[in-house]
């Protein structure tokens, strides 16, 4: 009995250290799913209405019918998204439209620190489309 023991405590010691540095690593896969997400609504918001919309109608023009211009021809009813999603470290992904590239949009998170920059789970992760 004592030697099964340990063999589990062996095999424990050598799976834990494994197991919790995954839920950073789980964050970051979420926060990346979540990016095409939001990407597929917005390409789905192009088609219909001709245009992203602006930095300004931001994101939440995906759950809500925006005002101002570009007035968004062919909305669809009920939106594109149920709600907005939040990183998965509680901030709000950011939009920018068009994107650096001058084209399309940019969706940005800034990882578990929250700060431009980082390295790891702090990194930026960005997604482009146009």
């Amino acid at each position: 009995m004592i030697v099964v023991l340990a063999i589990i405590a062996l095999i424990a010691a050598l799976i834990v250290p494994n197991i919790i540095g995954r839920p950073d690593q789980a964050r970051v896969t979420v926060a990346e799913s979540d990016l095409r997400s939001i990407s597929a609504a917005l390409k789905m918001y192009r088609l219909d209405n001709g245009d992203y919309p602006t930095t300004q109608q931001g994101l939440q023009a995906l759950v809500t019918k925006p005002s101002g211009d570009p007035a968004p021809a062919n909305y669809a009813s009920g939106g594109y998204l149920d709600k907005l999603p939040s990183d998965p470290w509680g901030h709000p992904y950011t939009y920018k439209s068009p994107g650096e590239d001058g084209l399309g949009f940019e969706l940005t998170t800034l990882g578990k620190d929250g700060k431009v920059g980082g390295e790891g789970v702090d990194a930026d992760i960005k997604l482009s489309g146009h």
